[in-house]
């Protein structure tokens, strides 16, 4: 009888074992457009370097879920998975409503969907680390953990890289106004654009839009303040409309681009140095009572909307909600460092110790928002120069819209008594 001898089989393409290439490949469109995002301004050395960053930082990533333990894969896919889908869902739906399919937005969308793919790589990774008992509580720490760092990142993110805004086709004179385009530079360099409608009674207004808008937002409250005889400056913030700069819709640039309308008004021959004010709408409205901190040039401050630019201005919010008030306080303290990480303008100072330290103040509060009411309680407790008043039913800046007399009387009868002197 013939004896045969097995053979071992040579493994071939065909029976040889595939690795996975969608970590790999996710991995790579995730670095391409987050390198894109790093490196699309700032001087050109300095993009470099970011877009060098990102890609060393990708190719770490690949090795170590290559090679790298269980737990050490779950905690780089993990990692690498949240600050991807951070940074895409801040830029890449936004972009997309404001600018269409933009490259921008496009990057922002293709970051999103690679880091939602390594996030639920490295959660996955987990579950199957832990034994079957563990599996739901370990997933649900990690969606806890998963929730707290997206709030985070993508509002820090989204208020560091904010899309394009145009000032639209309307101007003072759509309300019968003369006026005068402007041009200012803030103390840093930057070039501000606005409009400049004459006093007729020495007093004059530095005017401040909110956050994703431009000066066209304010014409009405602009159309007002002339009516009574007030010079209204409507500037653009950095970044906004016509304005240079890079946008930043925390508001933490606000105390320069301020200060810049406020020297204009000062060298203007319609305007008495002592009767200049500010008012603004939300992120306009927490710029003017940050500025009028520091700027005592500034007589008075009108604020409408106005909840917070910093975690500190939430510290009503334990005495108001209890345990649900002190998470979103450690969310809101995370937020504040993730942006101060992303923009090179510095944190401000709390708003209630900023109206302590500055003139009179109006704010004005949504009686739709509960939040408005309870930031301005908080603010006018810090100082017995701060004015509270609720316009019922309105809702977010909408006082003007909502209560048009009252807020005219209201607002105007505090400018008047506020700049006598």
């Amino acid at each position: 009888m013939t004896q045969t001898r097995d053979v071992p089989r040579t493994r071939t393409a065909a029976t040889a074992p595939r690795r996975p290439v969608l970590v790999p490949l996710t991995v790579a469109a995730g670095a391409a457009a987050t390198g894109y995002l790093a490196g699309r301004d700032g001087a050109p050395g300095w993009q470099a370097v970011r877009v060098a960053a990102v890609l060393a930082v990708a190719l770490g990533v690949v090795i170590t879920l290559r090679h790298g333990s269980r737990w050490l894969h779950a905690a780089v896919a993990s990692g690498a998975g949240l600050a991807a889908a951070a940074l895409g869902a801040g830029i890449g739906p936004r972009w997309l409503d404001r600018t269409g399919w933009t490259p921008v937005a496009v990057a922002g969308l293709v970051a999103l969907v690679a880091g939602a793919v390594l996030l639920m790589r490295g959660a996955a990774t987990v579950v199957a680390a832990v034994p079957r008992w563990a599996g739901v509580p370990a997933a649900a720490a990690l969606l806890v953990v998963a929730w707290v760092v997206l709030w985070a990142g993508i509002h820090g993110v989204a208020a560091t890289n904010v899309p394009p805004t145009a000032v639209g086709g309307a101007t003072p004179a759509s309300s019968g106004l003369a006026y005068t385009d402007v041009e200012v530079r803030a103390a840093d360099g930057v070039r501000l654009s606005g409009w400049y409608v004459p006093s007729r009674n020495a007093a004059a207004v530095v005017l401040r839009h909110g956050a994703g808008s431009t000066r066209s937002a304010v014409l009405p409250h602009a159309a007002v303040l002339a009516r009574h005889g007030y010079g209204v400056l409507l500037l653009d913030a950095r970044g906004h409309g016509l304005s240079g700069g890079r946008a930043m819709d925390f508001g933490w640039y606000g105390d320069v681009d301020v200060a810049a309308g406020v020297t204009y008004l000062q060298q203007r021959d319609d305007v008495a140095d002592t009767r200049i004010a500010v008012a603004g709408l939300s992120m306009g409205g927490e710029e003017a009572i940050g500025a009028a901190a520091t700027d005592h040039r500034i007589r008075a401050v009108v604020a409408e909307g106005a909840t917070g630019r910093v975690a500190a201005d939430k510290a009503f919010l334990a005495g108001a909600y209890g345990v649900r008030g002190r998470l979103q306080q450690v969310v809101d303290r995370l937020t504040t460092g993730c942006t101060d990480l992303l923009t090179d303008a510095r944190p401000p100072g709390s708003l209630r110790a900023a109206a302590a330290a500055g003139p009179p103040v109006l704010l004005i509060t949504a009686g739709a928002v509960d939040d408005e009411a309870l930031a301005a309680r908080f603010i006018q407790d810090g100082s017995p120069r701060v004015e509270v008043w609720t316009v019922r039913d309105a809702g977010h800046t909408a006082g003007l819209a909502t209560a048009p007399a009252a807020w005219e009387e209201r607002v105007t009868s505090f400018l008047a008594s506020a700049l006598a002197g």
